[in-house]
This record gives C-alpha cells, sequence and structure tokens, in this order.
C-alpha cells in the first residue's frame, strides 16, 4: 500500500493557489483513477483505491498547511505503513514554475508543511515530490497564497499532469527510476 499526500489549505478561498498545487495533483490522480476524495478521518479528506494494481491512500489535510503532519501521522499509523511507502506533493519556492523534484529524504527547505510532517515523523527518511511555483515576487506568505497569472495556467495544467505521471512512475518503479525520468523541467510540447 502506498499513502499519497497532497498538502495544501483546505478552505475555498484557497483552491487554485501556488500553495495548493499539492492538493492539485492529489485531484488529477483522484480523476484518473476513480478514486473518491469524500471520506473524511485522518484529519484530511481522503479515499482509497488502486493505481498499476497498487492499493492506494490519497489524502487531502483539513490541518492547514502547518500542521500536515498530524494528517499525515494518523493515516501511517491506522494503515501501519512504512516510510518507504509515503510520498508527500507540495509546492517549492525555490524551483522555477514548470519544474518537478523528487527526493526519496531530506530537509523541509523552509516549507513549514513539510517541517511538521518531519517534526510528527521524527525523520527527514520519506519521499517528497516538489512542484516548482517560481521565486516569490514581494512577501513570500503572500505570494505562496496567490493564484497564478493567466499566463502561467497552461504550464500549470501541464505540471499538475506530469506530477500526477511522476507520482504513477513512484508507484510502479520507486524514487530512482521517477527521479531520472521527471527531475527538471517541464519538456516542451512536442
Amino acid at each position: 500500500m502506498k499513502l499519497i499526500v497532497g498538502l495544501g489549505n483546505p478552505a475555498p478561498e484557497y483552491a487554485g493557489t501556488r500553495h495548493n498545487v499539492g492538493f492539485d495533483v492529489v485531484a488529477v490522480l483522484a480523476s484518473r483513477w476513480s478514486i473518491s476524495l469524500n471520506a473524511e478521518k485522518f484529519h484530511g479528506w481522503f479515499g482509497t483505491g488502486e493505481i498499476h494494481a497498487e492499493r492506494v491512500v490519497l489524502l487531502r489535510p483539513t490541518t492547514f498547511m502547518n500542521r500536515s503532519g498530524r494528517a499525515v501521522g494518523a493515516a501511517g499509523r491506522f494503515y501501519k505503513l512504512e516510510l518507504d511507502e509515503l510520498l508527500v506533493i507540495s509546492d517549492d519556492l525555490a524551483l522555477r514554475l514548470g519544474w518537478l523534484r523528487m527526493r526519496p529524504a531530506g530537509s523541509a527547505g523552509g516549507h513549514k508543511g513539510l517541517q511538521d510532517i518531519i517534526d510528527r515523523l521524527r525523520t527527514d527518511a520519506w519521499c517528497r515530490l516538489r512542484i516548482g511555483i517560481g521565486g516569490p515576487i514581494g512577501v513570500p506568505t503572500d505570494y505562496v497564497l496567490s493564484r497564478f497569472e493567466p499566463e502561467e495556467e497552461a504550464m500549470v495544467q501541464r505540471v499538475r499532469q506530469r506530477a500526477a505521471d511522476a507520482v504513477e512512475c513512484w508507484i510502479e518503479n520507486g524514487a530512482d527510476l521517477t527521479m531520472t525520468r521527471f527531475n527538471g523541467e517541464l519538456p516542451p510540447i512536442p
């Protein structure tokens, strides 16, 4: 079983913001694989199903970003998952828009949602997929809570799809092959 967690803020006013790209990727996966996210448990909205014949739990925490570890810890304990069965999807200010970066472990890099998960699990030895949202223009908090510009939307739609492709690759092949195939800039449209 795999636990795939998309980070974001649950209130309607945050829908479509840069900080919620993790939520968006989980929604793409749920749609592709007909997994309903209507169940409420683990301090979040979740659904179970199969992706490439692997049982998965898709989770979008309702704890707000800075307390994401509560949801991850609760779901992980309930399903008795190992750390290598966890993938967390988040935004990343340090990556340009259109870039993906998967890592099997590592620091929070200043991301408070990732830091809360590290603090609650007491380790950083779990996989994360970071989605570039571009560098801040002005105050970082205001920037991550802003919506994408109209001229960015086409790229953002492609990035969400490519990030979902990366999650599917991770489920089937693990982190190493996924990093080789997906880390870096979004390829141009053929």
